[in-house]
């Protein structure tokens, strides 16, 4: 692919766009392809073949708009489906994770939180990273965040039924003394202002945004597909929005977040289905 060529970006649906922010912000010339899976959100209830089938074809159809590499934002189908994307691709493939690593490193107390969704807490990836940096002076409190994805999908972000949703998974891990959050799902950043609200500065919060941007420049310098400033495809602002559901809540969230978002296109990506 010609290093003028976009990068393509993909979640289940709205969260992705915290990545978007953070890739942008570090390569505010690179042109980008944004797909919300909207219309299988949220993953976090998909099955496992479901997962993986979806990640590749979501994988395939960016790669077929032109795309020279590919961020995989959202840790569900990061932790179910990478795997199989890298296994076939030929173009540097960026998953996310939850950040349990500078979480570990954070904590003073040695007591963490996860919120993540229920797929990626029980998938091998997960439990492959957790177990690495457990040890006798360190626990991990993991808790599956049912409800908030839906949430944020409908651009609720601080409603009555989100701080009670939060105020319900967060109690408990205070009271066991956790001081440092993993936000292990895209979405989750959206909630911050939310969290703090509720916590202060009890906790500090935990999101892989800007590690992501700066794994995929290294890689993108690596395979010799860093865009030049001066290409006119690079200019920026450069950036194309799809959705597979209905467009309105993808371009109310790209407005309120992004500078000069673009109209959002509604796309079918053939494949796997629910």
């Amino acid at each position: 692919m010609p290093a003028n060529s976009p990068i393509g970006i993909f979640d289940s649906g709205l969260g992705g766009l915290s990545v978007l922010q953070a890739v942008r912000s570090l390569l505010p010339h690179a042109p980008l392809i944004y797909c919300a899976d909207s219309r299988y959100a949220p993953y976090g209830e998909r099955t496992d073949a479901f997962l993986s089938a979806r990640t590749v074809a979501i994988g395939d159809w960016l790669r077929a708009q032109g795309a020279k590499a590919l961020v995989v934002a959202c840790n569900t189908a990061t932790a179910h489906g990478i795997a199989a994307l890298r296994a076939q691709a030929e173009w540097p493939v960026i998953g996310v994770e939850p950040g349990i690593k500078p979480a570990a490193q954070a904590s003073r107390s040695g007591v963490i939180g996860v919120l993540a969704t229920a797929a990626t807490l029980r998938s091998q990836k997960f439990q492959r990273l957790l177990a690495e940096h457990t040890n006798e002076g360190r626990r991990f409190l993991c808790q599956p965040g049912h409800g908030l994805v839906e949430c944020i999908e409908a651009g609720d972000i601080d409603s009555p039924e989100v701080m009670s949703l939060l105020q319900t998974y967060l109690a408990p891990m205070l009271d066991q003394g956790v001081d440092t959050l993993v936000l292990g799902c895209t979405h989750y950043p959206f909630l911050i202002p939310a969290i703090r609200k509720l916590t202060g500065d009890r906790l500090t919060l935990v999101d892989t945004g800007a590690a992501i941007a700066r794994q995929l420049a290294r890689q993108l310098a690596a395979n010799g597909l860093t865009a030049a400033e001066s290409t006119p495809l690079a200019a920026p602002g450069t950036l194309t929005l799809c959705t597979t559901a209905g467009a309105s809540a993808l371009q109310t969230m790209a407005d309120r977040l992004l500078a000069q978002a673009s109209e959002v296109h509604t796309v079918t990506i053939e494949g796997v289905s629910a």
